[in-house]
This record gives C-alpha cells, sequence and structure tokens, in this order.
C-alpha cells in the first residue's frame, strides 16, 4: 500500500515540488521551477530515471505548475496515473484560525488572502499554487498545512506583546511563530532517537538556515519560538536582522530619512550575515573567518551568540531539557556554528563531542558527561507535510 501526496510550496518567482508516499517518506520525484516570470525561467526535475534540466521562460505560476505535470509525464510517472491521493500546500501564515492542516475550500482561500496582510511576502505567493493547482487537479482534496500550525499551542504568556489592546484585537498583533512542520518533525525524530515517546521529553530545535528560529518543544508541543508577528524576529539570519531595539526604526526614519518600505527591505533583505559579511552562504563566511577575515569571525561570534541566548533562556522555560537538535542547512551541516552555539553552556550540563560534531547527517554528538543529549537531525519539511495532509484525509487526527 502508498499513499502518494503532491507537495507543493510557491513562491514568489519558484514553485518546488515533491511527490511522496506519505507512508514511509519516500521521495517518488522532485522538481524545482525558478524564476517564475523571467525570460531565463529553469524548469529542473528528480526522479529514479535522472535529473531532467531545461532552460525555458514560464510566465506565471500556472505555466509553473503546467511544467511540473509534463516533467512527471515525460519521465514515466504521470501523476494521472500513479493514484494521487491529495495535493499539500505549504502556507507560511495560517493566523489564530488555522492550527492543524485543512482541506482547502473556497472559504479557506479566501481566509488565507486576508492573512496576508500577516504575510504579504508569502501568504499570496501560496495562494497563488493553490488556485492554480485546485483548477488542474480538480478531483484531487487540496490541503493547506501551516507554518505557524505547531506555535498554535503556546501559551499566552509567550505570545502576547505588551502592546495597546487595540493592536492585538484589531490587527492580530502577537507572536505566531514560523518553521512549524521542521519543529514538529525535528522534536518528534528527537524523541525517536532517544527512544522515547514525544510526549515525555522537552527538547530544544534549533532550525538553522538562511531563514532561522529556535523552539522549546515540551511532550511535544510548542511552548515558545524565537520568531514572532513575522519571521523577522529572534536570530540573526541570513539577510534578516532577527531581534533589534524597535525604536532603531523611529530613529532611522527620523535620521536616516527612511521610509516604511524603505525600512522593511533593509531588516529583512539587507541585514544580518549580509550586512555583517557581504556574504549570505555560511561556507562561504566561515571559510573567510578560516582565513584571517576578523569581520566574518565577528559575525559568527554575533550569529552564535544570539543562539546561545535563546538556547539558555529555552533551557529556564522548559525546567528539565532532554535534548537539543540542530537541523536545517547550517544546523545540519556546519561543527564550527553548533560549537560556537554551545560554547560556554557545559556549566548548565551541555557539553558536545567535538569530534563526533565533524560527523554529517544524523548523529548523536553529545559529549562525556553531558546530562542534555545533543542531536543533528536532517529535518523533512515535505515530508512532515505529507504526513500531516495524509492522516487529516484518514481522519486520524494530530501526530503525536
Amino acid at each position: 500500500m502508498s499513499t502518494p501526496v503532491l507537495v507543493i510550496n510557491s513562491g514568489s518567482s519558484s514553485l518546488k515540488y515533491q511527490l511522496i508516499d506519505a507512508d514511509d517518506l519516500h521521495v517518488i520525484a522532485s522538481g524545482l521551477v525558478e524564476r517564475i516570470g523571467e525570460e531565463d525561467g529553469c524548469v529542473t526535475h528528480k526522479s529514479q530515471s535522472g535529473k531532467q534540466v531545461e532552460e525555458r521562460p514560464v510566465v506565471d505560476h500556472g505555466e509553473a505548475i503546467t511544467a511540473m505535470v509534463e516533467a512527471f509525464r515525460s519521465e514515466g510517472s504521470d501523476l494521472n496515473r500513479v493514484g494521487l491521493k491529495a495535493v499539500a500546500h505549504r502556507v507560511v501564515h495560517g493566523g489564530e484560525r488555522f492550527i492543524e492542516p485543512t482541506v482547502i475550500t473556497d472559504e479557506v482561500e479566501r481566509a488565507i488572502a486576508d492573512l496576508a496582510q500577516l504575510a504579504p511576502l508569502h501568504n499570496p505567493a501560496n495562494l497563488e499554487g493553490i488556485r492554480v493547482s485546485r483548477r488542474m487537479f480538480r478531483d484531487l482534496p487540496q490541503v493547506a498545512v501551516f507554518d505557524t500550525a505547531f506555535h498554535s499551542t503556546m501559551p499566552p504568556h509567550a505570545y502576547n506583546y505588551a502592546v495597546p489592546s487595540e493592536w492585538r484585537e484589531d490587527y492580530g498583533v502577537r507572536r505566531y511563530g514560523f518553521h512549524g512542520t521542521s519543529h514538529s518533525y525535528v522534536s518528534r525524530q528527537a524523541a525517536g532517537e532517544m527512544g522515547k515517546d514525544p510526549r515525555d521529553v522537552n527538547v530544544i530545535v534549533a532550525h538553522l538556515g538562511n531563514g532561522a528560529s529556535v523552539t522549546a518543544v515540551s511532550g511535544g508541543r510548542s511552548i515558545d519560538t524565537s520568531m514572532g508577528l513575522t519571521p523577522l524576529e529572534g536570530l540573526v539570519m541570513g539577510t534578516r536582522s532577527g531581534d533589534i531595539d524597535p525604536a532603531i526604526v523611529f530613529h532611522m526614519h527620523r535620521q536616516g530619512g527612511l521610509d516604511v518600505n524603505e525600512l522593511d527591505q533593509a531588516l529583512n533583505k539587507r541585514s544580518g550575515m549580509l550586512a555583517m559579511t557581504g556574504m549570505v552562504d555560511m561556507r562561504g563566511i566561515e571559510a573567510a573567518a578560516h582565513d584571517g577575515d576578523s569581520a566574518a569571525d565577528a559575525a559568527l561570534d554575533l550569529y552564535a551568540y544570539r543562539i546561545r541566548k535563546y538556547l539558555g533562556a529555552y533551557m529556564a522555560s522548559l525546567g528539565r531539557t532532554d535534548a537539543i537538535a540542530f537541523t536545517a542547512g547550517v544546523g545540519e551541516n556546519s561543527p564550527s556554528v553548533r560549537q560556537r552555539a554551545l560554547a560556554g553552556l557545559e556549566p548548565l550540563g551541555v557539553v558536545l563531542d567535538e569530534k563526533a560534531n565533524e560527523i554529517r547527517g544524523t548523529v548523536d554528538v553529545t559529549g562525556t558527561g553531558s546530562k542534555v543529549r545533543i542531536l543533528v537531525i536532517p529535518t523533512n519539511e515535505e515530508g512532515e507535510i505529507a504526513t500531516q495532509s495524509a492522516m487529516l484525509l484518514r481522519g486520524e487526527g494530530k501526530i503525536s
């Protein structure tokens, strides 16, 4: 028996997809349509028969999904013949309304559109993929899985901001958190690595990629996370500033003459590691630091220090921490970042095995005498989306 689910992640200028067997998370085929709306578009499709790359203009998301369907057909996995059970969509912001996977209806579409005010860079692009897919696959259930949903279990003292009540009540100003599918998957895998039920362990997950966040997970439930109303809050990231004094915005408006759009672009697109080093790719930054670039070395220290601050805070919030799990591009592949982030936490019972830390893949890097397990676990957001969608359609409820 198999449960093929097509997972679509629609961005403003790209469309990623994976055909996954939700029963065992086997990836049957995957692909990426890049530079949608530009002359130099590119369609890449990977399957057991190999990798196909076609460079051609892709006018819009409708043409991107058509290209995807054609790619499946040409390599022998015609989506009309593989027994597809559902199309699942990543949606960044579910607000307070969507706290679990949801079958998409016209009403749900409208609600996702309304939530664009909270995620103007993401929800409209996610919605475009949904609309095209619903037209293309009319007879299949379409499911939305929300990045924010896993964090809906945060208590009020963690999600509220101390701002005027009308901001909270009329404009939805509160902390929502993101990367929920990754934090859900990795925290559950961490429990499995320890041979325990997720309900019996407390885990801190550090999802470190171009976007980065840390989540405290108690008994399988998110109790706090570093991102807030938007993905800008929290850690230093590739191009995002992370935590700053809010008054900096007013200062730069008054003294620098920056308007709202310029400030938005500066903090989201021109800050973070890019602002400090001129680079976004962590491999390049680490290479520069190794070669004596003091700016790169200082940026890595700041990046790691911000992670360490959140780890310490969440250890206090959890009361008992059974494991710290590193995941995503940087978390999985940078021994140096893990070492820097954990340095100095030995008095809190966190000891890293320096030799094991150099190993790639799923690995236990816990040092001798450590009271907290330290794990490196590759994330699988698409697999989690497929799993949650299949469970919803089977009526099995939430993953525990």
